[in-house]
């Protein structure tokens, strides 16, 4: 589980990146608009681990949106925390599930899906879907827009 922490200590200074995700931090700060449904996403599209067998290095889209509560993710921080999986050996199906829970945990949102579209290794992509809470009637909430696997182009 990510360490969480309120404020941003993070930003106005340089800062290199974790080694790994377990030494890496979260950030939140105080939603404005906390009564307000709205979504904000977050797009990470050169997202990069390591398969845990080969130790090769496996690519991916994620999208994470999300609906408020009274927390929102500073993204320094969370661009740190995904760097920190440049050295971390997992599958797919394991980074997508655990970067969606710890944003989970920091945000603590009402609503929240994250998106894991993976190159293809050996031939075959995966794309990996998470999701928690639950969604207001009428919500408008964009489509993630990835196409199924053709080159992605």
């Amino acid at each position: 589980m990510v360490k969480v922490h309120t404020g941003t200590s993070l930003l106005g200074h340089a800062v290199e990146a974790p080694q790994t995700p377990d030494e890496a931090t979260l950030e939140r700060v105080a939603n404005p608009n906390p009564d307000e449904n709205y979504i904000a996403r977050f797009t990470a599209p050169e997202f990069t681990a390591l398969c845990p067998v080969t130790g090769q290095p496996d690519f991916a889209l994620l999208i994470i949106d999300y609906l408020p509560g009274s927390w929102l993710v500073e993204s320094k921080s969370f661009k740190l925390y995904l760097a920190s999986f440049r050295n971390h050996g997992a599958f797919h199906e394991d980074c997508t599930l655990r970067i969606g829970k710890d944003f989970a945990a920091c945000a603590e949102p009402r609503w929240l899906r994250i998106g894991g579209y993976w190159n293809p290794r050996g031939g075959i992509p995966i794309d990996v879907f998470w999701s928690m809470g639950v969604l207001p009637a009428g919500l408008w909430v964009p489509e993630q827009s990835v196409p199924l696997y053709r080159g992605r182009g």
